[in-house]
């Protein structure tokens, strides 16, 4: 069952959270069938039924084990992202902090350093920006366009002075467990994709069970509102900054061991796509609305548009186009069922 926020945008000074994120529970089916992540599915299965008589190699084992590998580190990114974008934020840096970390990773393993530590230089460059993105946006209130278009110029230019504008592909004692662990499967299933769906189900948790949840849909819907019911707005904004920045850095840590290598180009330009795959999964730019499942599944259409284009011969330079128009379109749907509702 999917519940669905609604933030008021007048209550009583000291009205109860749960007034302010106004959680309303549906029949399961009628649920499934209004949230926008099942439209995107079905979006996804007419893709698939039409790419299955178009070409031969679409229902393949090995295409599909690619496609679900590919999807599976913008999916993790787009559910961090997601959080951000319930709280009216976003967050244009997770591509270049994305090379950063990976840069991170790979300097202290070709060092000689155990893989543990490695996770941990990671992890630990992630959190150091997320704070300063959430910090700069909550308590000094810079708009989160300006602060991560900054630091994604600001990350991207430190990968590029502590590599030395160099490759690495030397990961030290620890090089197979790594490649193992970003390129490998078990149980027939990318690893990657294991990765998405525990973590999917974590945020979805935390959306649904959880007193940050409702903060974070609350804050999303009515900031002031939010701040009167004695929610730490501030402290909401900032965690919101660095779930996105934890993601991208393990979706970093990931994709290098499947690479083998990392540039500090690494992410580029991929803070779109993974903005993308929140919007269409559900997440509203305006705040209040999101889905921890919508985020795999926005994933999920994103790069089967892409592998689509490529099998059916079309040049994958329109990508951008059809992407876009599914951006617009799913906004344009959730403006159109908001007039409807209201």
């Amino acid at each position: 069952m999917i519940i669905m926020k609604d933030v008021q945008a007048h209550i009583k000074p000291h009205a109860d959270v749960r007034e302010v994120s106004q959680q309303r529970e549906m029949s399961g089916l009628q649920a499934i069938i209004r949230s926008q992540p099942f439209w995107v599915l079905v979006a996804i299965g007419a893709i698939g039924l039409v790419m299955s008589v178009v070409s031969d190699v679409f229902l393949t084992e090995r295409n599909l084990y690619n496609t679900t590998r590919n999807f599976a580190f913008f999916g993790i990114m787009a559910l961090g992202m997601t959080s951000v974008i319930v709280t009216a934020g976003i967050d244009l840096s997770v591509g270049s902090l994305m090379g950063l970390c990976g840069i991170v990773t790979g300097l202290v393993m070709q060092a000689g350093y155990p893989l543990i530590l490695g996770f941990a230089a990671c992890m630990g460059t992630a959190l150091v920006v997320g704070i300063i993105n959430g910090v700069l946006i909550a308590y000094l209130r810079v708009a989160p366009f300006v602060v991560t278009l900054g630091m994604l110029a600001i990350a991207r230019s430190v990968a590029m002075v502590i590599s030395n504008n160099k490759m690495i592909y030397d990961f030290g004692p620890d090089q197979d467990v790594f490649q193992w662990i970003g390129g490998s499967d078990t149980l027939g299933v990318p690893n990657p994709v294991w990765v998405l769906i525990i973590l999917t189900l974590v945020f979805w948790f935390a959306f649904r069970y959880t007193t940050w949840g409702r903060w974070v849909f609350a804050v999303g819907g009515n900031q002031q509102a939010a701040k009167l019911t004695g929610i730490p707005v501030e402290r909401v904004i900032v965690s919101v900054y660095v779930a996105s920045a934890l993601t991208a850095a393990l979706a970093a840590f990931l994709i290098v061991g499947w690479f083998g290598s990392v540039t500090n180009a690494l992410g580029q330009s991929y803070e779109l796509n993974v903005i993308a795959a929140s919007v269409i999964g559900g997440a509203n730019l305006m705040g209040g609305a999101g889905y921890a499942m919508g985020a795999p599944i926005g994933a999920a259409l994103v790069e089967i548009i892409r592998n689509s284009l490529l099998l059916a011969g079309v040049d994958a330079l329109w990508q951008g186009t059809f992407v876009g128009m599914f951006i617009i379109l799913t906004v344009l749907l959730e403006r159109i069922r908001g007039k409807r509702s209201a």
